[in-house]
């Protein structure tokens, strides 16, 4: 385990292995990190087959500094950036897990020329706006603004305090309103019953991206934490394929 210190001020938690070829990194999902499941499997894949991976905690998750109710969709994206520029080298194969995914197509948009290939899951692009904002009963509106936040329950874990500062900010970093060149092998994987990311999600992000390479993948039955031996496999066939159209 290493730790970065960027140029916010932040500390980053990572863990990076060596190999040959793009390097595998790994976009956690919101409250997760990068000992979930799907990270040290598809690190151990790559470590299999010899390709250099990167997972890391964003701030205010997992090991690194900082509070998660503090945190923002743009923090974390400052987080992935700083990874990006200061630890690894050469092209990037970038995986996204849920909000992951949402950092994933923000990378994509900062940092065009490092990216050869995405491979998402069950991604969630704009959830500050179009499945928290939007969902809020007027009342919850009226805490937000009032009180600087709200809670709402989590099927995961704890509840998740919502700030007012994660929804104005989220809508700073929208990737599903202006145009989204993707143009390096993309392969979006989904889950039919997953009830916190839509498969309608999914659809909208396909017919909105841009490339000549871009797939999406229904898995019927799959929930949101895509982390059974079948999906996990799907991840790591899906890096391969990405890694394989280079």
């Amino acid at each position: 385990m290493k730790f970065l210190d960027t140029p916010q001020g932040r500390r980053i938690a990572y863990n990076q292995t060596e190999g040959q070829g793009p390097t595998i990194l790994f976009c956690s999902g919101l409250k997760s990190d990068m000992e979930g499941t799907k990270a040290v499997h598809l690190e151990a894949w790559a470590q299999e087959k010899g390709y250099p991976f990167v997972r890391f905690d964003y701030s205010g998750h997992g090991i690194s500094s900082g509070e998660f109710a503090e945190g923002a969709i743009g923090d974390w994206h400052e987080d992935t950036l700083a990874i990006v520029d200061q630890v690894i080298d050469g092209p990037i194969i970038v995986v996204g897990s849920s909000m992951g995914g949402w950092q994933a197509l923000l990378l994509a948009k900062a940092r065009p020329e490092r990216i050869a290939g995405m491979v998402t899951i069950a991604a969630a692009p704009d959830f500050t706006e179009d499945g928290y904002w939007a969902s809020f009963t007027d009342d919850q509106k009226a805490s937000l603004e009032t009180e600087g936040h709200v809670a709402i329950p989590s099927e995961y874990d704890e509840d998740y305090i919502i700030t007012k500062r994660l929804i104005e900010e989220g809508r700073s970093r929208l990737v599903l309103r202006d145009p989204l060149s993707l143009p390096f092998p993309v392969r979006f994987l989904q889950g039919t019953e997953d009830t916190a990311v839509p498969t309608a999600t999914a659809v909208r992000l396909l017919e909105h991206a841009e490339g000549d390479d871009i797939r999406l993948t229904l898995v019927k039955g799959a929930d949101h934490r895509f982390s059974d031996p079948e999906c996990l496999a799907l991840i790591a066939k899906s890096v391969k394929i990405v890694l394989a159209r280079q």
